[in-house]
């Protein structure tokens, strides 16, 4: 089970593929398949607003190699944590088509998070300094 949401986001991330193809509305998605799609379509976005910010926060501080081995042992961390705690969420609703949306929402607020808390705690200063990067939209 531990490597569950790694293979379900991953074919998730597939389907993305098949939904640009089909250009889906997702204001107006109807069936699980497009509903899961386009949950996955923001995951993948999420996911790659996270990447940037990390990449930006590890390279702004590239200065302090103890800090960069901090913040990567926190990613790793954190990315077991919102794993463990997105699958709790797809077991509570195992029952149901839902539980794929549900969890693949799960995960994309978790990683919305992250990069919040990333740009909070390393790319930004106390004083009136602008912030390395603009903060997140959540």
């Amino acid at each position: 089970m531990k490597n569950f949401l790694v293979w379900w986001f991953g074919l998730c991330s597939l389907a993305v593929f098949a939904c640009e193809e089909h250009r889906i509305d997702c204001d107006k998605a109807y069936t699980t398949f497009e509903i899961n799609q386009c949950a996955a379509m923001e995951l993948d976005k999420a996911n790659q607003q996270l990447a940037y910010y990390l990449d930006t926060a590890l390279e702004h501080n590239s200065d302090d190699a103890e800090l960069v081995k901090a913040i990567k042992a926190a990613q790793q961390d954190w990315e077991r944590y919102a794993n463990t705690h997105c699958q709790a969420v797809y077991t509570q609703w195992r029952d149901g088509t839902i539980r794929g949306a549900m969890a693949l929402s799960c995960m994309t607020q978790q990683t919305q998070g992250r990069t919040h808390e990333i740009w909070q705690r390393f790319l930004t200063f106390m004083d009136s300094t602008a912030a390395v990067l603009p903060e997140p939209g959540v």
